[in-house]
């Protein structure tokens, strides 16, 4: 099953195959058409999607609080084209160009075997929801509009995506996203340059400041952490033109929201005092205008928290020691926190995700998809 999905074409934004032979597979062990429906997510994207995020609500065989399994369905543009290839205990793809797309179809495997085992076997379980996610890697965003009430409203939720079957993630630092536009005056660099605002300027001035003031990379002021990043820069068109415009993305991140809006406003002050230090002949300066926003917010849930100590006991029941962690990196955990669902992380046996290195560790693969047992039967 995992080899099936692994081999379907799904960026984000086109996760609607990944969603029909998921939903084939369920149908064809039994679950009801009627327990399966789709959301309007992907109407809300900035990414143009095909398909909502797909929910699937089976009632209890017996009482208890309703859980949640999940996982996302996109996988990242240098998996199109993956062909998975077993060899040993790994999967990777057989095409050295394209990574695997483990991340996450690994963890919609996990998912989909326990409701699959469930359905066969007719196994005793709670009031049980499985959500397979969109759009993940471009922003969360399947899990930033889900919706509580869709989901059933569970006490309990497990996440699966990438790393090792014992590492339990139990926090993730928040992100907030700039797009900064900088505005300078058009001359000819060779004739007149003195008459032009060079944009490029202005951004140099202002990663330069950010840089020798320790608020771009890793950021630590006052005993608390965080980082920055100038990701992309557009300028210019031609050497003989001073350039009149540039366009960057930035972020910050840090696990304390207000430290991180403290990297937010160095950012905002370091571009806007360099629009203001270069200037025409005749005293013109360039502006600066700034689109930010917040991508996802930082969680961390207690060690006492339902869903972390079902976690750790069903990790330890498959002979594996926990190991809480706190992710410097965004997940759909961030957002189903915000959402009123806490949910832990758990991983699949994913390896160096995001690259053509990528492999699928299927031993733990495999306990991964013991431990999700365990986690939807309360067993």
């Amino acid at each position: 099953m995992v080899l099936d999905l692994l081999a379907i074409p799904g960026v984000s934004g086109d996760e609607k195959r990944v969603a029909e032979r998921i939903v084939h597979w369920l149908v064809e062990a039994g679950c009801p058409r009627a327990a399966i429906s789709f959301d309007n997510a992907h109407t809300k994207t900035p990414t143009a999607g095909n398909v909502g995020n797909l929910i699937v609500k089976l009632p209890g065989t017996r009482p208890g609080p309703r859980r949640l399994l999940m996982a996302h369905m996109d996988t990242v543009p240098v998996c199109l084209g993956a062909k998975p290839k077993v060899s040993g205990r790994f999967v990777a793809s057989a095409d050295p160009a394209t990574g695997l797309g483990a991340d996450d179809r690994a963890g919609c495997a996990v998912v989909l075997s326990t409701a699959l085992e469930i359905l066969r076997q007719g196994l005793d379980h709670p009031p049980l929801t499985l959500l397979f996610a969109i759009q993940e890697e471009v922003g969360l965003y399947g899990a930033r509009f889900v919706r509580a009430a869709d989901l059933g409203r569970p006490r309990l939720a497990f996440n699966f995506d990438g790393g090792a079957v014992e590492k339990i993630t139990v926090g993730a630092t928040g992100g907030y996203r700039m797009d900064i536009a900088v505005t300078g005056l058009p001359s000819h660099a060779g004739v007149a340059p003195e008459k032009g605002v060079s944009a490029i300027a202005i951004a140099a001035l202002a990663i330069a400041d950010l840089v020798a003031g320790g608020w771009h990379g890793l950021v630590e002021k006052d005993g608390k952490r965080g980082t920055s990043n100038v990701g992309t820069i557009h300028a210019g068109s031609a050497t003989n033109v001073v350039a009149d415009a540039a366009l960057l993305r930035a972020e910050a991140r840090s696990h304390d929201p207000a430290f991180r809006a403290r990297i937010v406003k160095a950012i905002e002050t370091a571009f806007q005092s360099a629009a203001k230090r270069v200037k025409a002949a005749d005293g013109t300066t360039g502006r600066v205008t700034i689109d930010g926003r917040l991508d996802y917010e930082a969680f961390r849930l207690e060690a006492d928290e339902p869903c972390v100590v079902e976690a750790t006991a069903a990790v330890r029941a498959v002979g594996l020691t926990p190991r809480p962690e706190v992710s410097n990196g965004g997940l759909d955990a961030n957002w189903m926190a915000v959402n009123g669902v806490p949910t832990v992380t758990l991983g699949c046996g994913q390896m160096e995700i995001h690259t053509t290195k990528e492999r699928l560790d299927l031993e733990a693969f495999e306990t991964a998809c013991r431990v999700a047992l365990r986690l939807a039967t309360g067993g």
